[in-house]
């Protein structure tokens, strides 16, 4: 085992679950969640202040600000500590109460928005926050996640060159679609090296990443109400929408088998999922998805049954899409919504 003297030296980058007895088809979750930010966010945030230092933009009387819904928050935070850096976190009312605990226990201040904009949700309110306190004081360096290009080098440079090197005869990969941070540096990462493997992105209905109408959306990690900058679209191969009742049941079926993931990863679980099923009936093809988080953090909305019951109604937990699916039943049967 390593030796470390910084929580951000860190990460384990190759472990994998074969979730093909649970699911009833082929299919490999690269967890991210194990390193002491709990999350792959810690990858991004990494590579944003090593990357702001280099350059010296980033000194010691700066004061880092960043819009997150969470987990980036958190990662920049725990960072942020380590190396004696003031850091605002700039979240909405989605953001759970541990989290938001969490980020100030390490130091850092969060606001929390509790208004969305009219036209671009809370989103669109946490940056006009970050916006306004960066034109307040010039000691705020906002590293800003949703245009940065170290957020996908990032995950070029580790996540996407970690699966291949497990992975050498890889066909599909499921990225789910949030910045689009980690879903461009491995999609990129994949048409370079060529090979033909496929990049799934799985995003949240009501999210307008890709063109779809925007929704309520209530479990944070997946899915915007403004389009990302950083998204090239001709890197994605295909992309499915997943409602938020249907990750919410296959947290809970995955939990009832001891995988106590994130929303994020029940989100792209049952994308990756469902598309498995419409273009891979005979179980051919090397799938891997890629899981953002653990289900620590959601053991009050995603895992609370009155909170899911009040969001989503009293029946939502009631079957779900992995209902009867270990015992062979025929994965034709579930619907998706894709696109492209």
């Amino acid at each position: 085992m390593p030796i470390i003297s910084a929580p951000h030296e860190f990460h384990v980058d190759d472990l994998y679950v074969d979730l093909g007895e649970v699911l009833g088809c082929p299919l490999y979750l690269k967890c991210e969640g194990f390193n002491f930010a709990g999350s792959i966010k810690l990858k991004a945030a990494a590579e944003m202040i090593a990357a702001a230092e280099r350059t010296g933009v980033l000194t010691p009387n700066s004061i880092l600000v960043e819009s997150s819904s969470g987990n980036l928050g958190i990662a920049l935070s725990m960072i942020a500590a380590s190396k004696g850096y003031r850091f605002v976190c700039v979240t909405d009312a989605r953001c759970n109460l541990a989290t938001k605990r969490l980020m100030e226990s390490l130091g850092s201040q969060v606001h929390t928005i509790t208004e969305p904009d009219p036209e671009t949700g809370f989103l669109g309110a946490r940056l006009a926050h970050v916006r306004a306190l960066c034109d307040s004081d010039d000691r705020y360096l906002w590293l800003n996640q949703y245009t940065n290009p170290n957020n996908w080098i990032a995950h070029y440079q580790r996540t996407a060159s970690a699966i291949s090197r497990r992975f050498p005869n890889l066909d599909v990969l499921f990225v789910g679609a949030g910045t689009t941070g980690t879903l461009m540096g491995c999609a990129r990462y994949f048409r370079d090296i060529g090979g033909g493997v496929r990049v799934v992105a799985v995003d949240s209905v009501g999210s307008v990443t890709f063109g779809t109408p925007p929704g309520p959306r209530m479990i944070p990690g997946l899915g915007t109400s403004v389009r990302p900058d950083m998204l090239v679209e001709s890197y994605v191969d295909d992309v499915v929408h997943v409602a938020e009742p249907d990750t919410v049941r296959l947290c809970h079926q995955l939990a009832g088998r001891g995988f106590l993931f994130g929303g994020s990863t029940g989100t792209v679980i049952t994308g990756a999922y469902r598309w498995l099923a419409e273009h891979d009936p005979n179980n051919e093809l090397t799938a891997v998805a890629i899981s953002p988080d653990l289900g620590e953090r959601y053991l009050d909305t995603v895992y609370h049954d009155n909170w899911v019951r009040d969001i989503y109604g009293e029946d939502v937990l009631a079957g779900g899409p992995l209902q009867g699916v270990a015992a062979g039943a025929d994965r034709s049967e579930l619907s998706g919504t894709s696109a492209h």
